[in-house]
């Protein structure tokens, strides 16, 4: 007879499954906002140049280069918290853990900064795979080391699973010879 019972393992497969489900829905809400087309009557050209960007945005003002700027933060910053929960480990390094989720969110929005290239409307523009990355590492060093805290000390204070009973001696089988 075969018992499933809780070891500790349940609640860090309910974050796992919980982030997978959450990384798909918000991977496909960003690639609905930066992959559509836009109908634009101009475009304006591709920024290759690191921080010309940021530069010009916060030329605009306070305000609205604040705003222009923490659009690039936030968009991929939940992948900072998704991607480690999606990955269901509880006890692992916080800097392997981080350059791991730097590593996947930098590459993720390379993936849409290259996709962009073909959309009509959408521009490439190098600040906005540097805001994304800055934005990823920023929500995982403010959430990550403190989940994985909590789920620890929910995984130590879980009951510990009840044994089966012994069945009796385990049953021995006589010495047979062996044939010439």
């Amino acid at each position: 007879m075969q018992r499933h019972s809780s070891d500790g393992h349940e609640p860090v497969i309910r974050f796992r499954t919980a982030g997978l489900v959450l990384l798909a829905v918000h991977l496909l809400f960003v690639a609905w906002v930066t992959l559509r087309p836009l109908d634009v009557p101009w475009v304006s050209a591709a920024n290759l140049h690191p921080l010309a960007g940021i530069r010009a945005d916060l030329a605009l003002g306070w305000q609205e280069g604040g705003k222009r700027l923490g659009e690039g933060l936030v968009l991929l910053a939940p992948l900072g918290v998704l991607l480690p929960l999606a990955g269901g480990r509880v006890a692992v390094s916080r800097w392997g853990s981080l350059v791991r989720t730097v590593a996947a969110g930098a590459l993720i929005s390379l993936g849409i900064e290259l996709l962009q290239t073909g959309v009509p409307g959408q521009v490439v523009d190098i600040d906005s795979l540097l805001l994304n990355t800055v934005g990823v590492a920023l929500a995982h060093l403010l959430v990550v080391p403190l989940l994985r805290a909590r789920l620890r000390r929910g995984a130590k204070a879980a009951p510990l699973p009840q044994q089966e009973p012994a069945q009796g001696p385990t049953p021995t089988i006589p010495r047979v010879g062996v044939a010439p």
